[in-house]
Formats: structure tokens, C-alpha cells, sequence
């Protein structure tokens, strides 16, 4: 039999299973903004993905951070496949097709979540600029096919590709052709926690509407302004979605630990090693019938990896993470924690949120989520167009931000990172938009623009 993991204690009862996620709760003072952003890595001269292997490959990238840098080398099987900041918790890794991803670290205010951005930047283009290495910020890859996309030497990815293809058909675009920026948020207590998961749920799909900046697949427009959105959509049901039962009476930390018990298995480590569990219960689990550990209990760190296996539009580990977005330019990497600080992190914004998504039904929601990946903005809910709904967002999340009355040394407070939203509901036109407006412009219906014109 192999064995645990080393010093990670073994699960006793359910209620260990709750303070996994209960474990979470702090006090205000103690909140703190998680930002993560990917960005697709091509060749300037071919316009080409970027491999892991050789002198300009991205395993070359990792080797060079970490000299540079000095953060801890996280290795699978003896290739450098992350980064992490030992003094701020902050990290890098890699998705499936090579997008290189910043999990920066828990800060305090967006002013530091916008440097933090700017100074991983400046050290990406010190080494990639000599290598004639250019990163996209677009949600989905606009012209790659899935065999154009490398594959990284990360074991959980061999495991997930396989199990993908068996439950949806675009799991594998998910992992390989697609790129989001995520936050992170805290909460105080269990209805702290349900009264922001179910605000950001509902408002998911207006995020996604807002940053919808993925309308090209395989060369061509998709009919979709975020593309991304879609593909989440055909990935693996038993995982992704809009957590309806998040609104039913009895929310709270148990009502999610039993969700994910019911959701299908990936892997399990033992001994720095993937055992492959794909479609396996956790429940099983738990009473030592897992299959391939016959007889062995997890372990609070095997529950631990299992809830990082699910992917809901928000999603609950001892924080909220927020889903929903594409990938974009610089700006957006601060514009969309923004967005959620000011509409979680002041009482006042979130209780109008709650106020303005009150009335949406369960279907509502989810038609929602399916009509903004076509048309954004122009999708409607309950009578209401997203973009009305997004200016009222937009007007919550402000005065939320300016409660706050964190001010830079210019003297400007968060509310400032909002601006890349306002030119968006100014106009009326996603980045998306705009970007089909150049395709079918100037650009004469040449997709390869897009490697010059929007870059990172």
C-alpha cells in the first residue's frame, strides 16, 4: 500500500471535511486580494506556441526567473515546472498548452495588486525580449489548433487530458487554448461566505460579459465574444456550472463539502507521485474503498487536492475565487479584482448586489451564463439588458472602492482601476468587439494582426 502524505493527518469525520473550508473565515482587518493571470507564450517570428523544451522554451523562461529571482524550484519529475515565492506566497506555473500564469500573492490593497503586475512583467520582457518572445492576453487562442499546442511535463496533466476527452468536448480547449484572470477573496464567517458566493455567482456572466475578449477559434471569428465562456460550457458538467444549490435554504460549508464529494476524482499524490483516480468517488474514499489504494483513508491534504479539481464559476476552497473572466491586456489584470473588492469587500455594495440579483431564477441565471459568451452586453435577464445591469454593478463596485480609502501617493483611491469597465460601458463594445471592429477593418481579415496589435 503506498503511503500518506507525510504529516498530513488522516480524515476522521465529516466535519473535518468542513473545516477545510470553514478554516477560511477571518476577520476583516485580515482580508486580503489574491490576482492570478494568465497569458499565452508564441515565437514573434512564427507566431507559433511556445514548447517547453530547448534554449528558448519555456522550461529556459522558468530556469532563468529563478536565477534571477531565487524563489523555490517546483519540479514533477525532475522538470522545472513552477516558481513560488517563499516570503509572499506568491507563484508561477503553467497550464496544460504552456500559458504562463502569475498566483500572486494575498495583498492588501489594488494599488499593490497593480504593482505586483507591473514588476512580473518587467521581469518577464528582461529575459523574453532577447528571445524574441512575445505573450498574448486573449481568452481563448485565436488561431492555434489543438495540435499546435505543447504539451507541459506536468504529471496531473496526463492524467486530466484522457478524462477530458470522455466527459465533454471541449475539455481539452479548456486546458490548452484557453486563458482567464482569476481572484481571490475572503469572507468572515459561514453567511459572510454564502452571501458573497451567491452575489458573485449571479454575477458571474456579467464579468464574463464585460472582459469578453476571446472571439476567435482556429483563424476565424466564432460567433461567440467570449469563446472561452463557451468552451467552459462543454467541459465536464460533474465540475463546472453555476452551483445552483448555492441559493437553496441550508447554504453553508457542509451543503458544499457534500456537492464535492459527489464530484468525480482526478488523483491522488502519494509518495511525489499522480495516482491516477480519473472518475472515481471520494466517498469511496473515505470508507478505504478507492480502487487503486485498496484499504487506505485520504488524508485532510487528498481532500485538499480534490477541492482544487473543481471549477465552478466561483469556486470554494478556503477562499472565493472568481472564475468567470477572459484573459486581456495589462489593464484588465487590475480592472476585474477591482470589480469584485468593491462589490465584496464593503457591506454596503454587497448588500445592493445581493438586492439586485434577488429575483433571478435558478434558469435565469444559467441562460445567462450561456447568452453573454454570444452576445455580452446585449444579453438580457429578467427584463434587462447586461449592459444596464453592468452599469449598476459597475455604480455598487465604485462606491465600494471608494469606502474603502486606500489612495496611492498621486492621491488617487481604487476606484481608479475601474476605468478600463467605463470605457467599456461608455461604448457599449467589449474588447471583443472591438477587436472583430479591427478584423473586419483594417486588418482585411488577417487574424495574424493580432500577434502585433494585441499583445500583452
Amino acid at each position: 500500500m503506498a503511503n500518506a502524505v507525510k504529516n498530513a493527518p488522516l480524515i476522521e469525520s465529516k466535519s473535518d471535511l468542513i473545516y477545510a473550508l470553514e478554516k477560511g473565515c477571518k476577520p476583516k482587518q485580515d482580508w486580503r486580494i489574491g490576482t492570478e493571470h494568465e497569458k499565452f507564450v508564441f515565437c514573434k517570428d512564427s507566431h507559433k506556441p511556445l514548447p517547453y523544451e530547448g534554449e528558448n522554451g519555456i522550461g529556459a523562461i522558468l530556469t532563468e526567473i529563478q536565477k534571477r529571482t531565487d524563489w523555490t524550484p517546483l519540479l514533477d519529475k525532475g522538470h522545472l515546472i513552477g516558481l513560488k515565492d517563499e516570503s509572499t506566497g506568491a507563484s508561477i506555473s503553467l497550464e496544460p498548452g504552456g500559458q504562463l500564469e502569475l498566483s500572486g500573492a494575498p495583498l492588501e490593497k489594488l494599488h499593490d495588486t497593480c504593482s505586483e503586475t507591473g514588476n512580473h512583467l518587467r521581469l518577464l520582457r528582461g529575459i523574453t525580449d532577447k528571445l524574441n518572445i512575445e505573450f498574448l492576453g486573449l481568452g481563448v487562442a485565436p488561431a492555434w489548433s489543438l495540435e499546435d499546442m505543447p504539451m507541459m511535463p506536468k504529471s496531473r496533466y496526463g492524467i486530466m487530458k484522457p478524462y477530458m476527452e470522455k466527459v465533454g468536448t471541449l475539455g481539452t480547449s479548456m486546458m490548452f487554448r484557453s486563458c482567464t484572470v482569476q481572484v481571490n477573496l475572503d469572507f468572515s464567517s459561514e453567511k459572510d461566505m454564502v452571501d458573497k458566493l451567491r452575489a458573485s455567482l449571479a454575477l458571474q456572466p456579467i464579468a464574463t460579459a464585460l472582459f469578453a475578449n476571446s472571439p476567435f477559434i482556429d483563424g476565424k471569428p466564432s460567433g461567440y465574444l467570449s469563446y472561452r465562456s463557451k468552451i467552459w460550457q462543454h467541459t465536464d458538467n460533474d465540475r463546472t456550472g453555476m452551483l445552483d444549490f448555492a441559493f437553496e435554504p441550508g447554504m453553508g460549508f457542509e451543503r458544499y463539502v457534500d456537492y464535492a464529494l459527489d464530484v468525480p476524482m482526478y488523483f491522488v499524490m502519494r509518495n511525489g507521485e499522480f495516482v491516477n483516480c480519473a472518475g472515481e468517488s471520494f466517498r469511496a474514499f473515505l470508507k478505504g474503498e478507492l480502487p487503486q489504494l485498496p484499504g487506505e483513508k485520504p488524508t485532510i491534504a487528498d481532500w485538499e487536492d480534490h477541492l482544487s479539481t473543481l471549477f465552478p464559476e466561483v469556486r470554494l476552497k478556503t477562499f472565493l475565487e472568481m472564475r468567470g473572466a477572459d484573459a486581456g491586456p495589462w489593464d484588465s489584470i487590475c480592472a476585474l479584482p477591482a470589480l469584485w473588492v468593491g462589490l465584496l469587500y464593503d457591506q454596503g455594495a454587497l448588500d445592493g448586489a445581493l438586492e439586485l440579483v434577488k429575483d433571478w431564477t435558478a434558469e435565469q441565471r444559467n441562460q445567462l451564463r450561456i447568452d453573454v459568451s454570444k452576445s455580452a452586453l446585449n444579453a438580457e435577464i429578467n427584463g434587462r439588458t447586461v449592459l444596464d445591469v453592468a452599469k449598476d454593478v459597475s455604480k455598487l463596485a465604485k462606491s465600494g472602492l471608494v469606502a474603502r480609502k486606500n489612495k496611492n501617493y498621486e492621491g488617487f483611491d481604487e476606484s481608479v482601476f475601474l476605468n478600463m469597465i467605463k470605457e467599456t460601458l461608455d461604448t457599449g463594445k467589449t474588447p471583443a468587439e472591438h477587436m472583430l471592429d479591427a478584423y473586419n477593418g483594417p486588418w482585411e481579415g488577417d487574424i495574424s494582426k493580432i500577434y502585433t496589435e494585441r499583445l500583452f
